[in-house]
């Protein structure tokens, strides 16, 4: 149940607040937008920096979905799995690979299941979600991989938008 109530899923007002979210959304409010939608203010820049982080980046989208799905697990945000989940699993993810998030000392370390460059992210986004600061080798071993800081600071970025999104979902009750 959420902890405020959801906006009707037929909302017009504001008009071009709700046609931009629809925009983005392929015509559909979510759950989250009706929640957000209580401050028209805060949904128009929600969905602008959405946007950006969606689509606008050049990371590669398995990995931008990966570290997304853990930032909703490490958080105990389901509607943020449930909502990333098809993504990941287009951009080439696996259940196996999901699954394995749910147990997550052991699927760090897996070689067989995660390459190194996902290996390193997942270990960015746990540091950045559970202790903020991220350790100097965190880092490095990001960089190593990534190979360019403009990849760097694009999985930082969206690492940290999505703990942002999974602390609204989770404050605010919104549930898959």
């Amino acid at each position: 149940m959420p902890k405020i109530p959801y906006l009707p899923a037929d909302l017009q007002e504001p008009a071009e607040t709700v046609a931009a979210i629809r925009a983005r959304r392929g015509g559909e409010l979510l759950l989250l937008d009706r929640m957000l939608l209580h401050s028209p203010p805060l949904a128009l820049g929600w969905n602008a920096l959405l946007d950006a982080v969606r689509s606008r980046l050049t990371l590669e989208p398995r990995l931008r979905e990966l570290v997304i799905c853990a930032v909703g697990v490490l958080n105990g945000a389901e509607y943020e799995i449930d909502q990333h989940a098809a993504p990941f699993r287009q951009a080439g993810g696996t259940d196996r690979q999901l699954e394995a998030l749910r147990d997550w000392d052991w699927s760090v370390g897996d070689t067989e299941l995660f390459d190194a460059t996902e290996r390193a992210a997942l270990e960015l986004a746990r540091a950045m979600t559970l202790d903020v600061r991220v350790p100097d080798q965190t880092l490095a071993a990001v960089r190593a991989v990534l190979g360019s800081d403009r990849q760097v600071v694009e999985l930082v970025g969206v690492i940290a938008t999505y703990n942002m999104v999974s602390r609204f979902l989770v404050a605010s009750g919104v549930e898959p």
